[in-house]
């Protein structure tokens, strides 16, 4: 997963998709940089983290 920080990339949490630069992958918690803000997903939660196809 380290790999992927700094990309963009979908997350899959909940069956909810979220898209964004992957900024950090915490011990507790997934922050991502989207179009509309800051987005942070508790690590239980996700259950896919993917680089997008359009990077």
């Amino acid at each position: 997963m380290i790999d992927l920080l700094g990309k963009y990339v979908e997350v899959i949490a909940n069956e909810i998709t979220y898209t964004g630069k992957l900024v950090e992958i915490g011990e507790e918690e997934v922050f991502l940089e989207s179009e509309s803000g800051w987005v942070v997903i508790p690590v239980e939660r996700v259950s896919v983290i993917k680089q997008r196809e359009e990077d």
